[in-house]
C-alpha cells in the first residue's frame, strides 16, 4: 500500500508525520481490505444464480482476464516501462468484458468451458511443483496447461451443449469465484496460479520460484476457503441448489439460460372474449357526416353502389360495426372521388394515367403491405371479383380491398399504432374471405364480433403492458408488440380469440360450424402474450453514446490527430515519425469498435432474444478484433520500444514492426472504408440493403446488425443534395479543426510537456500522478472541443439560412413601403400562382365580378354616378361605356381581370383584419379597393397606394427644365411611364369631376363639362401646355385638396333637412352637349359647340329669380369659400393672351356670379350639401379623393404592427416560389385535426375580471392594456362610448369573443383554422362554382375536427367549457367534434368506451353522427397522441394538418393552402414527400421581456432553423408544428404519432423519425404561415423547457434514434445530432464543462499545483473566453433571422435590447433548466407532460414559491460554483482572476438571480 500510495501521489504524500502515520495506517488495514472485497465478490455471485446469461458473462470474463493478463505478461515485462504495464492492464480489462459478453451471449457453451478450463487449473496447481521438481515433463511444462485445460474446456462446453446439466453453472461459480476471492485475499495464491498456467515464472527468466511443495500446498489449501464460500454464498441466497443434489431441481432449458435473466413483464392477460352488449345508439337514423347517403353528390354517386355492397358484404361476414362501417364508407368515397384528379391529363400524361381512381388509391394504401409480404416470404392476399357487382373484376376487387382495409382500420383503436399488426389482420382476414364458400357471402355476424373476437384480445395485452408502473426494459410497448409482426412467426398464428369449435354467429342465423383452413392454430394473443421485447431502452448515458457512437469515434479520433499534429509541430518531429504516431488512431479505431460491440451485447441484456446471425456476428467481431487489438497494441509497443530487439522469435527494427502494425490494421479498417465510401454516395446502402443477393444479406446480417430490421431500407437522398450537405459540412468541419488545433489543443503542448519532463528527468516522480495532472488539465479541452462544433454549426447554419432566405425571396418585402413599390406586380403574380385556369380572370370579361345589374340598371347608375347631374346618360369620358374597357387596360398597363380578382381577395383580407379588430374603420377604407358602379375604372386603387403620389407628380411637373420650352410629352412622360402615378392622377381627375359636378349641382352642369371638354381636347392634342401654365398646378390641386377636407369633416356630421329648401326655380345656361370624338382620357371638341358656347352671356346680377331666404349653414359658406378659392386658383394658371384658355376664365368667372347658383343661392347649395349626405357613394368617393390629395403616406398605413406584419408576409409571399394552384375539383383534399382537454375554450367575464391578489390585475385590463389600440377599434366597431355596456346582454358575447381571440384558448385556434373553410368559398366563387357545387366541395375537401377527449364528461358534468364548444359548433357548421364517451354497463363498474362524433344540426342543437365503440378507455399511453389517435377515424381527406391548442390561423393565408398542398405531387429526391413543414409565427412575443425571448427563440428555431435543416441538410424532421401529414402514408405505417408512455413523451418528433426511418421526405416551405403561442412566465417557460428536455432525453433511450442515428450517411447523422437533440447533448456538456473547470481551478489552487515545477503560471484564460466569448455567436443564427426578414438594423436593435434586458441571463439560466431535467430522465427516469397553462403572468410570485421552484435545479448549483470560485481567488497565485472566471461568475449569477429578476 506504502508503494502504491507513493505511485499515486510521489514524494508528495510522504511529506510529514501524519502522512507517514496515514501510510501506516493503510498497511495495517490492507488485509482487512482484501477478505472485504474477497467477500464481497463471493456475496454478489451467490445473488446471480438467478440469472444464468450474467453468471456465465460474470465467469467468462474472470477467466478471460486472468489468461490475457497471464500470457501477455512475459512480452510486455521485456518493455520494462509502467506505460507497458498500462497496455496490459488496459489489455487485460478489455479481454474481462470481452469475455463478459461472449458469456452472455452463449452462456451454455461458455459456461461449460469454464468449468472445465476452471477444473484444470485446479488440478494443475497443486500438482506443478511435483512435476517441476520431478521435472516429469521436461522442457514441455508450458505446455501442460493449454493441452489439459483447452482439451477440458471443448469437452465441457460440447457437453454443456449438448446436455443442459444444472450443476454446471453453481460448479463453475465455485471454482473460478472462490479462486479468484482466494487470489485477491492471498497475493501469492495469484502468482502461483499464474506460474502454473505458464509453467514458469515470467519475472526471473523462466525459473520457477515456488519450489517447495510444502509452501505450495500451504497455499492451495488456504486458496480453499474461497470456494467453500461461495458455495456457501450460492446455497445461502439460492434455496433451489439444494435441490441440485437431491434430484428435485427442474432440468434446465433453452429459455433458462436465454431468457432466464429477463425480468420483462408479461402479466397473466385473460385474453378470452367476452361479447358486450350495449345500449342502443344515440345517434338518429337519418344522421350524416358531410354527405347524406342517400342523396350522393355526382362525384361520389359514382362509387356508391360498389362500396356500400362491398361494406354490406364484409360487415356481415366479420361482424363490423355498423356506425364504423358507414364512417369509413363515406370516408372511402371521397378519398376515391378526391382521387379522380389522376384521370385529368393536365395532372399526370395519359401514359402515366391509372386506369381508375380506385386502381391509385389502392396502390397507395397497400404500399406497405407488399413490402410486409415481401419481407414475410408471402405472397399477399387480395379479393378475387365479387360477382354481386356490375364493375370490372379489376375495379370490384380493389374496392373490396380497400373496404376491407379501412374497416379492419377503422375499428382497431389502439392497434393502429402497430401497422404490422393490422397488415397481419388484413392478411389473415383476407385469406378466411377469399377461401370461403363463394363469393356470395352467407355468414351472418353481429355488429360488434370483430371488435370483441380480434381487436379486444390484443388490445387487453397491450393495457396490461402500457399500464404496468415499472420502467421501459421492463415492459412491453406498442413497438415492441409491432416488431413481433416482424417475423415469420406472427403466420404461425390465427387472427380470431374465439373458439373455431364453437357456432360463432350469435344471432343464429347460418353461420360457419367447422374451423377454416388454418383455424387449428392457436390465436395470435398467445404469440403476442410469449413475445419478447425487440429493444431495450435502459436508463444509461451508454445508450445516447451508442446512438451517436460515429460522432463520438469522430470527435476522439480527430482530437488525437490534431494533438499528434501539435506535438510534432512543437517538439520538431519528422514526418516519418510523425506518421508512426499518428497511425495510433488504427489503434483507437479498433478499440472503439471493440466498445461499439461490448455496448451492442449490453444493449441487449437481458430481455432480447438474437437470431443465431446476430449472435455469430457478435461473437465474431469481438473476437477478431480482440486478438487484432492485442497484436496492435504489441507491435506498436515494439515500435517505439528499443530500436533494435529480439520479438515473438524475430531480431528486427522498429520500422519492421511498425509496418506489421499497418496491415494489421489495415484489415480491421476495411468496414471504415465500405462505410466512408457508401457516406459519400448513401443510395449505395439503400441498394445494398434492398438487395434480394443471399450473400449480400448473410454478410450484412452478420456485420450489420441493422440490416435485419423491417425498416430502414430506404434512407437516402440525391446524389445532388448529398453533394450540397457533404460541402456543407466539409467546410465547417475544416473550420472547426483549424480553430480548434489553435485555441484548443496547441494551446495544451507546452503544459504537457512540462509535466512529462518533470517526470522523466526528476527522481521520485509519480507516473500516476502525472498522467491525472494530464487528464485534468486534458479534460476540459476535450470536452469544450466536443462543445464547440454546436456554435459553429450555428454560424454555418445562419450563414446557409440568409442565402437559402435570399434566394427563396423571405424579406424581399419588409414595410409598406416596399408594398406600395411592389403592389403594381401583385396582381400578376396572385393571379398566376393563386388562381387556377378555371378563374374569371384568365378567361373572359369580368363584368361578372363588378356587378350582377341589368343593363338598364347599369346605363342608369352610370348615369347617376359618372354625371350625376345629366339625364340623358352622358358620361364623363363619352357615351360609349364599351371604350371604358380600354382607357382602364391602358391605365393600368395589366389586365382589368387581374386586377378585379386580385382586388376581390384583397378587399376581403382587410375586411378580415376590420373584423379582427387590427385596424379601424378609417383604416380598412384606406386599405380597401374602392368599387364605384358605372365609373370609368372597374376599381380604383387604395389610398394607402396613391396617397402621396399625387405630391410627387406635381414635383415632378415643377423640376426646373432646360432653356428649351418643354412640350406635353417631355412633361408628362415621367407621370405616364410610372403606372401607379398615372393611375393616380386620372383617379383625381375623374373622382375630382364627380365631387365638383354633385356639389356644384344642375346650375352649372354645363360649365363644367364645358371646361371639362376642353380640357380633355387640349390632353388629346398634347397641347397642355399652351394652353396652362402646369407649373404652377400645385396652387390647384392645393385648393381643392383644401376643399375635399372640408366636406370630408362636415359631411359625415351632416344631417340632412327633411325638405329641400330651393323654390325650384332656377336659371338655366344654355346647353353644351359636346359629343366627344374619342373614347379616353384625350377627348375632341367641335368648333361649333365651342362657337355656341361663346355666344353664351352671364345673366345680369340684378335679376332675381326667386327671393333670397337667409340660412344659416357654417359647411355651406365654408365649402362656398374654398371652391371659389379652387376656382380662383384654376383661373390662376391658365395663359390669359390664349383665347381657348381665356374662354375657360369666363366661363369660370360666370359660374362664380350666377346668382341662382351654387355661390350665391343658400337655399340651392344647402340642398347640394344635403343631397351629397345623404349619399353613401358620395362619402366613398369623397373619403378616396381625400386620400388622394390630402394624405401623406405614414397618415394612412395601418397602426397596427400586427396588420403590417400579416399584410407584408402576405404579398411578399406572391412572389416567392409557390406552386401554382389546381382547380377546386382538383386540388388535394385535406382535414386539419387538433387535440383538445381542458383548455380553455373562450374566457367568460369571471376569468377576464377576477383579480388574483391585491398587485394583481385582471385579466381584462392586461388585455385592453396589451392590444390598446385593438381595444378602441372594437369599441367603434360595436359603435360604442360607453365602455361599461360591454358587458351588456348584446355585447358579452362579441366581448368574450375579443378577448378569447387574443389568447391562447380553443376559440382562436378553431376561429383561424376555419379560415380555411372561407378562403376555399372565396376561391370557389372566383373560379364560378355554384352554391351546390360550392357546399359538395367543401364536404369533399376540407374537414375540420376538434378531438374533444373529455367533451362527453363535460356535458355530464353541466361545464360551461361544454356550452362554448356547441357554440363554436353552431357558429361553424361544417366543425365536428370527436370526443371519448363512458357508459356504465352493471353495478360492478364494467364500462363501455366510444368514439363519437358530434356536430350542429342548423337549428341549435347537436347532432351525434356516428358512435364507434372501442375495445376499452384508449388512452393507455401519453394522452395527446392518443386522443388524435382515437379521432383519426373520423378524418376524411387524403392529408392531415395538426393544429395543436396553441396556435392559429389567418384568412390570408388560408387562401394558400391549396397551393401548399401541391408540394406533394412535388417529388425532389427519390423518396416522395410525406410531411409538409409550415413557418410558424410566434404571436405571444410582445406579452413580456421573458415571452420575447422565448419569441425570439422559437422564432429562429421555426423559420431559419427549420429552413437549413430541409435546404441544404434534408433532415428535417417533425417537431409538433403545424405540419402537414400524407394521411395515407401513416395511418397504414403507424399514424402521426406514438405514445408510448414515457418514451414517447416528445410524441410528435417519432412521427419524423418514422417517416425518415420508413422512407418519407420533408419538405419546408415558408410562403404561408400559421400563428403559434408560446409560454409567457418564468415557471411556465420552465416546465416547458423540462418537458422538453425530458423528452430529448426519453428519445436518446429509444430505437427511433438508435436506428435512424446508425442509418443515416455521417453528414446528415452530423445535421440530425446539432439540428436537433445534440442542442440538449451540449447544454449537459456545458455545465459539465462548467463543474470541472470550476472544480479544477479550485483543485490546482488549493493543492498549489497551478504551476509545475518551478516555472511561471500560466492562466488557462483561453477556456473561459471558448465559454464565454464563442457563446456570444450562438446569437447569430437569430440576427441572420431577423435580418433576412426584418433588415439588419432593426435586427440589430432587437439584439440589444435582450443584452440590455438582461436575455443572457436567461437564455444560460435555461442552459441548465434542459441539462438537469435531461440528466434526471435518463438515469432515473420521471419524464412526464407539464401542462403549463399558458396563461397570462398577471401577478407577482412570492419569493419562498420562487426558492422552492428552482432551488434543486439551480439555486444550489450557482451556491456551489460560487463556493468554489471564492475558494479559488483565495488559494490562487496565478493572477488574471477576473479574466479567468467572469464567464463562471456571470454563470452562477443566472443561476441564482434568475427567477427573481424576471419575477413580474
Amino acid at each position: 500500500m506504502t508503494n502504491l500510495l507513493s505511485r499515486v501521489y510521489g514524494d508528495w504524500a510522504t511529506k510529514g508525520m501524519a502522512d507517514k502515520y496515514l501510510i501506516v495506517a493503510f498497511d495495517a488495514l490492507e488485509p482487512l481490505l482484501r477478505v472485504v472485497a474477497a467477500l464481497a465478490l463471493v456475496w454478489f455471485i451467490g445473488g446471480s444464480s438467478g440469472k444464468p446469461r450474467f453468471q456465465s458473462g460474470i465467469l467468462t470474463a474472470l477467466l478471460a482476464a486472468f489468461l490475457t493478463h497471464t500470457y501477455l505478461l512475459p512480452m510486455f515485462v521485456l518493455m520494462n516501462s509502467q506505460l507497458a504495464q498500462a497496455a496490459l492492464a488496459i489489455l487485460s480489462f478489455t479481454a474481462a468484458l470481452v469475455g463478459l459478453a461472449l458469456g452472455t451471449l452463449i452462456p451454455r457453451p461458455l459456461s461449460g468451458a469454464v468449468l472445465g478450463a476452471s477444473l484444470a487449473l485446479a488440478v494443475l496447481v497443486p500438482m506443478m511443483p511435483f512435476m517441476k521438481m520431478g521435472n516429469v515433463l521436461g522442457s514441455n511444462v508450458s505446455a501442460v496447461f493449454p493441452a489439459i485445460g483447452g482439451g477440458l474446456a471443448l469437452f465441457g462446453g460440447v457437453l454443456a451443449t449438448r446436455f443442459s446439466n444444472p450443476l454446471t453453472l453453481p460448479l463453475a461459480s465455485i471454482i473460478v469465484v472462490g479462486a479468484t476471492a482466494s487470489c485477491i485475499a492471498i497475493p501469492n495464491l495469484f502468482t502461483l496460479v499464474q506460474n502454473t498456467t505458464l509453467g514458469y515464472d515470467p519475472t526471473t527468466d523462466g525459473n520457477y520460484t515456488i519450489n517447495s511443495a510444502a509452501a505450495s500446498h500451504f497455499i492451495v489449501l488456504t486458496g480453499l476457503i474461497g470456494p467453500v464460500l461461495t458455495a456457501a454464498s450460492i446455497i445461502y441466497r439460492d434455496s433451489s441448489f439444494l435441490r441440485i443434489l437431491t434430484g428435485g431441481y427442474t432440468q434446465l432449458n433453452s429459455e433458462d439460460y436465454d431468457g432466464g435473466d429477463d425480468k420483462t413483464l408479461k402479466p397473466n392477460t385473460n385474453t378470452t372474449p367476452k361479447p358486450v352488449y350495449t345500449p342502443p345508439t344515440n345517434a338518429a337514423p337519418e344522421a350524416f357526416n358531410m354527405f347524406d347517403p342517400a342523396d350522393l353528390p355526382p362525384r361520389l354517386s359514382e362509387y356508391a353502389n360498389m362500396v356500400y355492397s362491398a361494406c354490406e358484404d364484409l360487415g356481415n361476414f366479420f361482424g363490423f360495426q355498423d356506425a364504423s362501417v358507414r364512417n369509413q364508407a363515406e370516408h372511402l368515397l371521397i378519398l376515391l372521388s378526391n382521387n379522380r384528379r389522376y384521370m385529368n391529363s393536365h395532372i399526370l400524361p395519359p401514359a402515366l394515367q391509372p386506369p381508375s381512381p380506385i386502381h391509385a388509391l389502392h396502390a397507395k394504401v397497400f404500399s406497405n403491405y407488399m413490402k410486409w409480404c415481401r419481407a414475410m416470404g408471402v405472397a399477399p392476399h387480395f379479393s378475387k371479383m365479387n360477382s354481386s357487382m356490375a364493375a370490372p373484376p379489376s375495379v370490384a376487387s380493389r374496392v373490396v380491398d380497400l373496404v376491407m382495409f379501412f374497416c379492419v382500420w377503422g375499428e382497431a383503436c389502439n392497434i393502429r399504432h402497430m401497422p404490422e399488426c393490422l397488415w397481419f389482420l388484413y392478411h389473415k382476414m383476407m385469406e378466411e374471405y377469399t377461401s370461403s364458400e363463394g363469393y356470395t357471402q352467407t355468414r351472418s355476424l353481429y355488429a360488434g364480433h370483430y371488435l370483441d373476437y380480434v381487436v379486444t384480445p390484443i388490445y387487453k395485452i397491450i393495457c396490461a403492458n402500457m399500464k404496468s408502473n415499472t420502467d421501459h426494459v421492463n415492459k412491453r410497448n406498442y413497438d415492441d408488440f409491432n416488431e413481433f409482426f416482424w417475423s415469420r412467426e406472427c403466420l404461425q398464428y390465427r387472427y380470431s380469440t374465439g373458439d373455431p369449435n364453437e357456432r360463432t354467429d350469435v344471432e343464429g342465423g347460418s353461420g360457419i360450424t367447422t374451423p377454416l383452413p388454418g383455424e387449428s392454430q392457436l390465436p395470435i394473443t398467445v404469440g403476442m402474450l410469449n413475445a419478447p421485447k425487440t429493444f431495450l431502452e435502459k436508463r444509461s448515458w451508454l445508450r445516447g453514446i451508442m446512438a451517436m457512437s460515429r460522432l463520438v469515434e469522430w470527435h476522439i479520433v480527430t482530437f488525437y490527430l490534431l494533438s499528434v499534429l501539435a506535438f510534432s509541430h512543437d517538439l520538431v518531429w519528422g514526418w516519418v515519425y510523425t506518421l508512426q504516431v499518428a497511425s495510433g488512431v488504427f489503434w483507437l479505431f479498433n478499440s472503439l469498435a471493440i466498445c461499439w460491440g461490448l455496448l451492442e451485447v449490453w444493449s441487449s441484456y437481458p430481455g432480447i432474444h438474437l437470431p443465431a446471425t446476430s449472435i455469430f456476428g457478435s461473437i465474431f467481431v469481438l473476437i477478431a478484433r480482440f486478438l487484432i487489438l492485442v497484436y496492435q497494441t504489441l507491435y506498436l509497443m515494439w515500435t517505439f520500444g528499443p530500436s533494435k530487439g529480439s520479438y515473438l522469435g524475430i531480431e528486427a527494427d522498429s520500422t519492421f514492426w511498425w509496418w506489421q502494425y499497418v496491415w494489421l490494421s489495415l484489415l480491421c479498417m476495411t468496414p471504415y472504408f465500405l462505410e466512408a465510401l457508401t457516406n459519400l454516395c448513401p443510395a449505395i446502402t439503400t441498394k445494398l440493403y434492398t438487395s434480394r443477393n443471399d450473400y449480400i444479406q448473410t454478410f450484412l446480417n452478420i456485420l450489420f446488425p441493422i440490416s435485419r430490421l423491417y425498416v430502414g431500407k430506404e434512407v437516402h437522398e440525391s446524389l445532388k443534395h448529398t453533394t450540397v450537405y457533404v460541402f456543407f459540412w466539409a467546410t465547417l468541419i475544416a473550420w472547426k479543426l483549424c480553430f480548434s488545433y489553435v485555441f484548443e489543443v496547441y494551446s495544451m503542448v507546452l503544459p504537457t510537456i512540462e509535466l512529462t519532463d518533470d517526470y522523466a528527468n526528476f527522481p521520485d516522480q509519480s507516473f500516476i500522478k502525472m498522467s491525472l495532472l494530464l487528464l485534468l488539465r486534458w479534460l476540459p479541452q476535450f470536452i469544450v472541443y466536443c462543445i464547440d462544433m454546436t456554435i459553429w454549426y450555428s454560424v454555418w447554419q445562419a450563414f446557409a439560412g440568409t442565402s437559402v432566405g435570399f434566394s427563396e425571396h423571405l424579406g424581399d418585402i419588409r414595410s409598406m413601403k416596399d408594398i406600395r413599390n411592389s403592389f403594381g406586380r401583385a396582381p400578376e403574380h396572385f393571379c398566376s400562382k393563386m388562381l387556377s385556369p378555371d378563374a374569371g380572370s384568365r378567361r373572359g370579361s369580368s363584368a361578372s365580378f363588378l356587378n350582377t345589374q341589368s343593363e338598364s340598371s347599369l346605363d342608369s347608375r352610370r348615369q347617376s354616378l359618372m354625371n350625376p347631374n345629366s339625364k340623358e346618360g352622358q358620361s364623363l369620358l363619352g357615351n360609349d361605356p364599351h371604350k371604358l374597357q380600354g382607357y382602364v387596360n391602358r391605365l393600368l398597363d395589366v389586365r382589368i381581370q387581374k386586377w378585379v380578382m386580385f382586388s376581390t381577395v384583397w378587399n376581403e383580407v382587410i375586411d378580415q383584419f376590420r373584423a379582427e379588430d387590427l385596424i379601424s374603420n378609417k383604416e380598412r377604407d384606406y386599405m380597401k379597393f374602392s368599387r364605384f358602379d358605372g365609373f370609368s375604372q372597374a376599381i380604383y386603387l387604395p389610398v394607402f397606394q396613391t396617397a402621396g403620389v399625387v405630391e410627387e407628380a406635381l414635383a415632378l411637373l415643377e423640376r426646373p427644365v432646360d432653356d428649351y420650352d418643354p412640350n406635353d410629352n417631355d412633361l408628362f412622360k415621367p407621370i405616364l411611364d410610372h403606372v401607379t402615378m398615372r393611375t393616380a392622377v386620372s383617379e383625381v381627375w375623374e373622382l375630382g369631376n364627380y365631387i365638383l359636378l354633385k356639389l356644384l349641382g344642375p346650375v352649372h352642369n354645363d360649365d363644367a363639362v364645358f371646361i371639362m371638354n376642353f380640357i380633355l381636347k387640349w390632353v388629346e392634342s398634347g397641347t397642355v401646355v399652351d394652353h396652362a401654365k402646369i407649373t404652377k398646378v400645385r396652387s390647384v390641386v392645393s385648393s381643392l385638396a383644401q376643399l375635399v377636407d372640408v366636406l370630408s369633416q362636415g359631411i359625415g356630421r351632416r344631417k340632412p333637412a327633411a325638405q329641400r329648401r330651393s323654390t325650384g326655380k332656377s336659371k338655366k345656361a344654355p346647353e353644351n352637349n359636346v359629343p366627344p370624338q374619342r373614347g379616353g382620357f384625350r377627348r375632341a371638341i367641335s368648333a361649333s359647340s365651342l362657337s355656341a358656347t361663346s355666344a353664351q352671356a352671364p345673366a345680369p346680377s340684378n335679376a332675381k329669380a326667386y327671393e333670397n331666404v337667409v340660412i344659416a349653414d357654417a359647411l355651406r359658406d365654408h365649402t362656398r369659400d374654398k371652391c371659389r378659392a379652387f376656382i380662383n386658383s384654376l383661373k390662376g394658371i391658365m395663359i390669359g393672351s390664349d383665347p381657348e384658355s381665356k374662354e375657360v376664365m369666363d366661363r369660370l368667372t360666370f359660374s362664380l356670379s350666377m346668382e341662382n347658383g351654387f355661390f350665391w343661392d343658400d337655399a340651392y347649395a344647402s340642398d347640394a350639401l344635403d343631397d351629397m349626405a345623404r349619399s353613401d357613394i358620395f362619402k366613398s368617393v369623397l373619403t378616396k379623393l381625400q386620400g388622394l390629395v390630402s394624405c401623406h403616406p405614414d397618415e394612412v398605413e395601418p397602426k397596427s404592427k400586427e396588420a403590417r406584419r400579416r399584410l407584408t408576409f402576405f404579398v411578399n409571399s406572391l412572389f416567392m416560389d409557390m406552386p401554382n394552384a389546381p382547380s377546386i375539383h382538383d386540388m388535394f383534399s385535406w382535414n386539419v385535426l387538433t387535440p383538445y382537454y381542458k383548455e380553455s375554450v373562450t374566457l367568460n367575464k369571471a376569468e377576464l375580471e377576477t383579480r388574483t391578489d391585491a398587485l394583481g390585475v385582471s385579466t381584462m385590463l392586461y388585455l385592453q392594456t396589451l392590444f390598446k389600440a385593438d381595444w378602441a377599434n372594437f369599441l367603434e366597431r360595436m359603435g360604442l362610448q360607453d365602455e361599461e355596456k360591454v358587458w351588456s346582454k348584446k355585447y358579452v358575447d362579441e366581448t368574450r369573443q375579443w378577448a378569447s381571440i387574443r389568447a391562447q384558448t380553443l376559440n382562436r385556434t378553431v376561429s383561424g383554422m376555419m379560415y380555411f373553410e372561407k378562403a376555399l368559398r372565396l376561391l370557389a366563387n372566383l373560379e364560378r362554382l355554384d352554391d351546390d357545387t360550392t357546399n359538395d366541395l367543401m364536404g369533399e375537401k376540407f374537414g375540420y375536427i376538434v378531438s374533444c377527449q373529455v367533451y362527453g364528461q363535460m356535458k355530464k358534468d353541466q361545464d360551461s367549457k361544454a356550452e362554448d364548444i356547441d357554440k363554436l359548433m353552431h357558429r361553424y357548421p361544417h366543425l365536428r367534434i370527436a370526443y371519448i364517451d363512458s357508459v356504465r354497463l352493471n353495478r360492478s363498474g364494467d364500462m363501455a368506451f366510444y368514439s363519437c362524433l358530434v356536430k350542429s344540426d342548423g337549428n341549435g342543437k347537436i347532432q351525434e353522427i356516428y358512435r364507434v365503440r372501442l375495445p376499452g378507455n384508449p388512452v393507455l399511453g401519453e394522452g395527446k397522441p392518443e386522443n388524435q389517435n382515437h379521432a383519426m377515424i373520423f378524418t376524411r381527406g387524403e392529408f392531415v394538418q395538426t393544429i395543436d391548442m396553441n396556435q392559429e390561423g389567418y384568412f390570408e393565408e388560408a387562401l394558400k393552402m391549396r397551393n401548399a398542398l401541391q408540394e406533394f405531387a412535388k417529388r425532389d429526391g427519390p423518396m416522395p414527400t410525406t410531411i409538409l413543414g409550415l413557418r410558424e409565427h410566434i404571436f405571444t412575443g410582445s406579452v413580456s421581456s421573458l415571452a420575447n425571448y422565448m419569441a425570439l427563440q422559437e422564432t429562429s428555431f421555426v423559420t431559419l432553423g427549420q429552413r437549413v435543416l430541409t435546404k441544404p441538410l434534408c433532415i428535417r424532421l417533425h417537431y409538433g408544428h403545424p405540419d402537414v401529414f400524407d394521411k395515407l402514408f401513416f395511418i397504414t405505417r403507424g399514424g402521426i404519432s406514438k405514445s408510448s408512455k414515457g418514451i414517447n413523451l416528445s410524441e410528435d418528433i417519432f412521427a419524423g423519425y418514422n417517416n425518415a426511418i420508413r422512407g418519407g421526405q420533408v419538405t419546408f416551405k415558408e410562403y404561408i404561415q400559421v400563428g403559434k403561442g408560446r409560454d409567457v412566465g418564468m415557471s411556465q417557460i420552465y416546465q416547458f423547457e423540462a418537458k422538453l428536455s425530458q423528452g430529448a432525453g426519453e428519445q436518446s433511450l429509444s430505437r427511433d434514434v438508435y436506428r435512424l442515428c446508425h442509418r443515416l450517411d455521417f453528414s446528415r447523422l452530423l445535421s440530425y445530432y446539432f439540428g436537433g437533440i445534440g442542442h440538449y447533448f451540449s447544454n449537459v456538456l456545458t455545465v459539465l464543462t462548467v463543474y470541472v473547470v470550476v472544480y479544477l481551478m479550485a483543485i490546482l489552487a488549493l493543492y498549489d499545483l497551478e504551476k509545475i515545477g518551478d516555472r511561471l503560471i500560466t492562466p488557462m484564460g483561453t477556456i473561459q473566453m471558448l465559454l464565454g466569448g464563442l457563446g456570444l455567436l450562438q446569437t447569430i443564427p437569430l440576427f441572420s433571422t431577423l435580418g433576412v426578414e426584418r433588415g439588419w438594423w432593426a435586427s440589430f436593435r432587437e439584439l440589444v435590447q435582450v443584452f440590455v434586458t438582461g436575455g443572457p441571463l436567461h437564455f444560460m439560466f435555461h442552459i441548465q433548466t434542459k441539462a438537469n431535467y435531461m440528466t434526471q430522465t435518463i438515469l432515473v427516469g420521471g419524464a412526464k407532460y407539464r401542462p403549463t397553462g399558458r396563461g397570462f403572468v398577471t401577478q407577482h410570485t412570492p419569493m419562498d414559491e420562487q426558492y422552492r421552484f428552482f432551488a434543486s435545479s439551480h439555486l444550489y448549483l450557482g451556491v456551489e460554483m460560487g463556493a468554489g470560485l471564492i475558494i479559488m481567488g483565495i488559494y490562487s497565485d496565478a493572477g488574471q482572476y477576473f479574466g479567468r472566471t467572469w464567464s463562471l461568475w456571470l454563470a452562477s449569477l443566472s443561476f441564482l438571480a434568475s427567477p427573481f429578476w424576471f419575477n413580474p
